[in-house]
């Protein structure tokens, strides 16, 4: 077989690069994440407005968050696997239309238990299948190498989120009031779906390509793996099970790893002293010290630009660096934060409280990457949807902080104890991923089906 005839470039001229495709799925999906993340940064700003209007304690509103916490991560898993069978796109689509109705609906409500379907049932739903292991698919589906780089930009999305709403929120729900922040948030969740629908293809093989980093295999030698490129939307019917299914299996498969259990744990106190504690009653905390809202949200916000920063830092470095050494230090870190914090808080922003929000910030879900690279490199072809499942843990310990602080302040008066109780969490998830043993992969085999091309 002849060389093909070579193509003569005029003098000086070299060929121009291709954009991948994977990088323009990889720009929809962090859009997409930033537009499924408003609903992140409202519990903790629109707490005290509904407890202003409607009298509810404190308990029932974080009661409605835990319902959302707990679905965002029992949902996860299963997204995964409906990812896998039906398509990135079409889950994406539906989880943002999900989340602008249950934000948009938000506005009717005057009774307790309508705000547990509303923040609870339908955001929950549609947060959870837009879950960080939307990252973790779209990392593991469309890249070969930097991969942790990816789940790190795309990580960050939800930080953007926080980072670009928050502010926003804080100011709408002082004036004119806390039914246009939650109108925001459903606007700007269901402004990405046409951008999904158009530039998310559920796999490489979709547009002919290999995914970024793999190359075309030389005449004669094997086809490469389909672990990258088999993907999401292809498998007929009747080569894979249902998605429900699919899971489960991949959960019994994982469960007798002890990895997989050293990762629930440590991911559980993530949740908790991330999602369930500082993101929902950091605001409601510095407003009982005498912090406005507008103020306390404003710090948020900028943990929501260190966390972009550190999130990405995390994804290089779990690219080079052993991932249970660095959750080892990004949780004993945070540890000690969240000690210090009773002491941080008062009326007004010292720079000591700025050094927190900095830290904080840096280490918010930097423990992604080194956790989606664990589960990748112990769990093969069922790595996002173990992720998943690691997730799920994510949310269930952020929805018992949830409400478990909610308890506190409402027994003592405080939030001391629930800061303290974190920090000492913290300590433990440490001790956890710096014993995590090395695992042997665990390759299960799965049906896929490959486009002929």
């Amino acid at each position: 077989m002849t060389a093909p005839d070579a193509i003569e470039l005029p003098a000086g001229k070299t060929p121009r690069r291709k954009l991948h495709p994977a990088w323009i799925v990889a720009a929809v999906a962090f859009l997409a994440l930033v537009g499924a993340a408003g609903f992140r940064a409202a519990p903790g700003v629109l707490m005290v407005p509904l407890q202003q209007e409607f009298g509810w304690s404190t308990t029932v509103l974080s009661a409605a968050v835990s319902i959302n916490l707990v679905l965002f991560g029992l949902t996860a898993p299963f997204a995964a696997a409906l990812m896998e069978r039906f398509g990135i796109r079409a889950v994406t689509s539906v989880a943002l239309v999900l989340i602008g109705a249950g934000s948009a609906l938000t506005v009717f409500v005057n009774e307790s238990w309508q705000i547990l379907l509303t923040w609870g049932l339908l955001i929950g739903l549609g947060t959870g299948s837009m879950a960080l292991v939307f990252a973790a698919t779209i990392a593991n589906t469309w890249f070969s190498k930097n991969r942790g780089l990816v789940i790190g930009i795309l990580t960050a999305g939800s930080a953007a989120g926080q980072l670009v709403f928050l502010p926003l929120i804080a100011m709408l729900a002082q004036d004119p009031g806390w039914r246009q922040a939650s109108l925001l948030i459903a606007a700007g969740a269901l402004a990405v779906v046409p951008l999904v629908l158009k530039f998310i293809k559920n796999s490489p093989a979709d547009v002919g390509v290999l995914p970024y980093g793999d190359v075309e295999p030389a005449a004669g030698d094997e086809e490469p793996t389909t672990a990258g490129r088999a993907v999401a939307g292809n498998s007929p019917s009747g080569d894979s099970p249902n998605a429900a299914i699919r899971a489960l299996q991949v959960l019994k498969r994982a469960s007798r790893v002890r990895t997989f259990w050293a990762l629930v744990a440590g991911f559980a106190i993530c949740g908790a002293t991330t999602n369930g504690l500082i993101g929902t009653h950091f605001i409601p905390s510095a407003h009982d010290h005498g912090m406005a809202e507008t103020t306390a949200a404003g710090l948020l916000a900028v943990v929501g630009i260190f966390d972009i920063l550190g999130t990405i830092a995390s994804g290089w470095l779990t690219d080079r660096f052993n991932p249970r050494i660095l959750l080892a230090v990004y949780y004993q870190f945070r540890g000690i934060g969240l000690l210090v914090l009773p002491l941080l808080l008062s009326a007004t922003v010292q720079p000591s409280m700025l050094v927190f929000v900095v830290i904080y910030g840096l280490d918010w879900v930097a423990t992604v990457p080194p956790t989606a690279a664990i589960c990748r490199k112990t769990f093969g072809a069922d790595g996002s949807v173990v992720f998943g499942w690691v997730f799920a843990a994510h949310q269930l310990g952020a929805a018992a902080a949830a409400l478990g602080a909610g308890a506190i302040r409402d027994a003592t008066g405080q939030y001391t104890y629930a800061w303290f109780g974190a920090a000492a969490m913290c300590t433990i998830a440490a001790v956890i991923s710096a014993t995590i043993r090395k695992d042997r992969s665990v390759r299960e085999p799965v049906l896929v089906s490959v486009p002929s091309r």
